[in-house]
């Protein structure tokens, strides 16, 4: 088949490389405009742009797909399919209409749930057990389309949205791999999403990052490990904020006012609504990641109040 692919972040690459891989025709590569990244700010590739351009690939990159130009030389392209992960620009229908088999995506949820921005965080903060990808026609209406395919994976006590968005990028390019050939075979089945089951993944918002230690501790884990690697849970020491990266949950009683701050052998606990938040990895503002041994060799904190 003669494919176009449209992607940007990292959760594209895989399915990228599986598709270079397959023998299909990549007939052109559609990635966003470098962006300033770094201190510098230095213009910088997408890492889909690199992978295509290591692989000899075409590679366009419009603001939009809006453009009268931009849809003929899409359509110019002849493709049978457009394969669609994590692109960040909303396709027109001209778009949509262009490949003779259409726009598939990957979605990083089991569809109808949690639609939208954020899946996988919103599956971890929720505290759903299972979460997966979902391989899906692509409509005008935000992730709405026919479910052509999932691969299902479950979600770990420990298990960060960095973890799983590692783990379903790897899925992401199995289950693509899979539709392909059924679309080759002719034995695809589309199933429509049951609108009864929809539930929606925000946006994610840095006001969210803020702890509020009068919540229970299992509620105050799952957002630190659903907005870890951003925009990373906080709370307030002396004025500084103090990123909390990693943390676990000890469900021992608790007397102490929410964000007490208690040494037990070596570890530090916090107080919470409900149980402890036993700190395991955590960042003052200019310092580096610390392990909970290193931090408190450099401090004491133990009796503070945090928040």
């Amino acid at each position: 088949m003669r494919i176009i692919f449209a992607g940007t972040p990292d959760f594209a690459v895989p399915t990228l490389q599986m598709l270079i891989n397959s023998g299909h025709q990549i007939c052109a590569v559609y990635t966003q405009p470098d962006r300033p990244a770094g201190r510098g700010r230095k213009l910088t590739p997408s890492p889909i742009k690199q992978l295509a351009v290591q692989a000899d690939i075409p590679v366009f990159q419009p603001e939009t797909l809006k453009t009268p130009e931009d849809l003929a030389q899409l359509q110019k392209l002849e493709a049978d399919l457009m394969v669609v992960v994590a692109y960040g620009i909303i396709l027109p229908q001209a778009v949509l209409d262009a490949p003779k088999l259409g726009c598939i995506n990957v979605h990083g949820s089991l569809l109808p749930r949690w639609r939208g921005a954020a899946p996988i965080h919103r599956a971890l903060m929720a505290g759903d057990k299972t979460t997966g990808i979902t391989i899906m026609q692509v409509v005008k209406k935000l992730d709405a389309g026919d479910m052509l395919h999932k691969e299902v994976c479950s979600i770990g006590e420990q298990d960060t949205s960095s973890d799983l968005h590692d783990r379903l990028s790897k899925l992401g390019a199995v289950g693509m791999e899979k539709v392909l050939t059924q679309l080759e075979q002719g034995t695809v089945v589309a199933e429509p999403q049951q609108e009864s089951l929809v539930t929606y993944a925000e946006k994610l918002e840095k006001s969210e990052a803020v702890i509020d230690w009068g919540k229970s501790a299992e509620e105050l884990d799952r957002q630190v490990r659903g907005l870890n690697a951003w925009p990373v849970a906080q709370t307030r020491y002396n004025d500084k904020v103090m990123r909390i990266w990693r943390a676990e949950i000890n469900v021992d009683p608790v007397e102490q006012q929410p964000g007490t701050v208690v040494y037990r052998q070596k570890n530090i606990d916090v107080a919470t609504g409900e149980g402890w938040l036993r700190l395991l990895e955590v960042q003052l503002p200019g310092g580096k990641r610390l392990d909970i041994q290193a931090f408190r060799n450099a401090h004491d904190i133990n009796g503070a109040v945090l928040g």
